[in-house]
């Protein structure tokens, strides 16, 4: 029987899916580190239409809507309305709405389309987006007309078969097997329209120096940017406190500077203003841009004073060792797949992994979306942001990959709770990579890409096994008998040792000339122990490493295993397999509907059992 629902968690009303111009305070602002008050959802009912053969190639060439789909969900999701998991290589929506008033540029924004989409608007073609998992946006000013009416329409293809692209955790074949779950197709992000100036904050970065005690701050302009004259001020504030209040020379278009902050001095004062789990402190920004005395765009934001780096076999969190307690999240939920049935359920995600005892989750073959980052922003969970892995070496393989994760890390490089990137896992997508240079190249042409996008912040090249240059050494190890794990990693084994010995799937832990350098090693995957009761839907079916029959031994189960993790000196972390239940994947610590398997309050006493129990200000 399942266990009751926690009740000490926070209950978090969900807003009217009527969404019209809202606010800054609105909290389902779909980009949250670039939010304005004039906005409007798009999402809620298109039509829409299957078109398998191909044979359209624009608006006209579609004979009849034959479906309605509720926007933003996937049509293989019955929240969508549809629910067709069969094979759809092509697919197209389309709505209408009123053309909101105000003078300005209009932007049409799609937070994610699964692969490849086109836009008409008014049935004039605006832009192609390749890449499943990240945003694109569209000035549409230009195609607007005097009728009242706006009507955009989309096409999208994800060929269901094509291996050779970022396609994570989504099945090739046609039914979800093993470790892999239904597909996603076209839009399953926000949908959104923005008004804004003329001249407006194209995008901001923010880089924070805890060592300096300072804040980085590049911001770059777009639309009919004066030569000269633009001034953009910038406040910086924390719970109503002004920290800096400046005013800079805008020149060519950008603004580029560091603001320094008034040193606290003494460690616990300074730890009012840092961000950590524990602390998630948070600084508000508000900038404007200001000609002649008006001014031409308002926006705000957030940042945080924080800092992650290696200090030999340890992860620093601001300065000092941190412990890493991360759970595998997969990101999908039932009725949704990889769509949030809502805002309230990506914050109940973030709550339920801290009332568990996990300081961080690694977001796994998932580029999730903005708001769940938010959360854990605001509520104060690590983050691990894994790129979704192709299946597939080739050249197309590498464009593909290469240009989406810098569109990821372009995206995401603001928010304070991702503390590492990992843009390989277990040699997927690298299939040769202890035998062929080209696959050894590529993984390491992916970890310098990425160090030189952000060097702020460590990055796993290949997370599991076969480790080529890597910040932290990530060991993939679902042997489930606690005795077995001290053997192969306890006091009496010699660190020089563990590279001399396969792991799971007969896998080297570093490749040859890649020897381990002293980086933090960390146990990434472990556990995955299944249970499902007999009482679920095809229970029999049910998969994972291990499996239970029962709630009692699931319990013992977990609680051995991660008294037995948690005392291992070697590890300076772990991530367990994984915060739920995922289709026919049933080795959750939750079911599928977020409901804990046996009581929170235990599942959370065994996460913290042991020695590893390290603060920011202690390890």
């Amino acid at each position: 029987m399942k266990a009751l629902a926690i009740e000490n968690l926070e209950k978090f009303t969900s807003e009217s899916d009527n969404k019209q111009i809202l606010s800054f305070q609105d909290p389902a602002y779909p980009r949250p580190h670039l939010r304005r008050s004039n906005w409007q959802s798009l999402d809620g009912q298109w039509k829409f239409a299957f078109d398998d053969e191909g044979n359209c190639s624009q608006p006209g060439d579609l004979s009849q809507w034959t479906h309605h789909i509720e926007v933003p969900f996937a049509p293989e999701s019955t929240k969508s309305g549809i629910g067709d998991t069969g094979f759809h290589a092509n697919c197209w929506y389309e709505r209408e709405f009123e053309t909101p008033a105000g003078e300005g540029r209009f932007l049409l924004h799609f937070g994610a389309v699964d692969y490849r989409a086109r836009v008409w608007v008014n049935d004039q073609y605006l832009a192609e987006h390749e890449g499943g998992h990240t945003p694109f946006s569209i000035d549409i000013t230009h195609v607007l007309n005097d009728s009242g009416k706006t009507k955009v329409t989309v096409w999208a293809q994800d060929d269901p078969h094509e291996l050779a692209k970022p396609r994570g955790k989504q099945d090739w074949q046609l039914e979800a097997h093993s470790i892999w779950y239904p597909r996603t197709t076209g839009i399953w992000q926000t949908v959104w329209l923005e008004r804004v100036g003329t001249t407006y904050v194209d995008h901001i970065r923010w880089s924070p120096n805890f060592e300096r005690w300072e804040i980085g701050c590049c911001v770059a302009l777009a639309g009919d940017v004066p030569v000269s004259g633009i001034q953009m001020k910038v406040k910086l504030s924390v719970g109503g406190k002004v920290l800096a209040n400046d005013t800079y020379e805008v020149f060519d278009g950008e603004v580029s500077r560091r603001i320094a902050l008034a040193d606290p001095g003494i460690d616990d004062y300074r730890n009012e203003l840092l961000w950590s789990p524990e602390r998630p402190t948070l600084i508000d920004a508000e900038i404007q841009l200001v000609y002649n005395n008006q001014v031409l765009d308002a926006v705000k934001s957030y940042t945080a004073l924080r800092t992650v780096s290696i200090q030999r076999d340890r992860f620093m969190l601001n300065g000092r060792p941190y412990y890493l307690r991360l759970v595998l999240d997969q990101g999908y939920w039932p009725e949704s797949l990889m769509t949030a049935p809502d805002d309230d359920a990506l914050r109940r995600d973030v709550e339920l992994a801290k009332a568990m005892g996990f300081n961080g989750v690694r977001k796994h073959q998932k580029i999730e979306d903005p708001r769940f980052l938010y959360w854990a922003d605001v509520l104060g969970l690590l983050v691990w942001e894994e790129m979704p892995s192709a299946y597939r070496f080739s050249h197309k393989a590498v464009e593909r990959m290469t240009h989406e994760w810098t569109e990821v890390i372009n995206r995401d490089i603001n928010h304070p709770c991702i503390v590492a990137w990992v843009p390989f896992n277990e040699s997927w997508g690298v299939p040769n990579l202890v035998e062929t240079a080209a696959h050894r190249n590529y993984v390491l042409a992916m970890y310098y890409l990425t160090k030189t996008l952000d060097p702020s912040r460590p990055v796993i090249g290949n997370d599991g096994w076969e480790s080529t240059d890597t910040d932290i050494l990530a060991i993939h190890d679902y042997d489930t008998q606690p005795q077995q794990l001290v053997h192969r990693y306890g006091p009496e084994v010699k660190l020089s040792d563990l590279f001399e010995r396969k792991r799971p799937g007969g896998r080297i832990l570093t490749l040859d000339n890649y020897p381990h350098q002293g980086q933090p090693v960390m146990l990434t995957e472990f556990g995955g122990i299944a249970y499902a009761p007999a009482t679920q839907p095809q229970a029999d079916k049910a998969w994972g490493y291990e499996r239970c029959w029962n709630i009692t031994e699931l319990e013992m189960k977990y609680a051995a295993l991660l008294e037995t993790v948690n005392n291992i000196e070697i590890f300076s972390g772990f991530c367990y397999t994984q915060f739920t239940d995922t289709f026919q994947e049933a080795n959750g610590l939750l079911y599928g509907d977020r409901t804990p398997k046996f009581p929170i309050e235990a599942i959370r006493a065994a996460t913290l059992s042991g020695q590893g129990l390290c603060t920011p200000t202690a390890c």
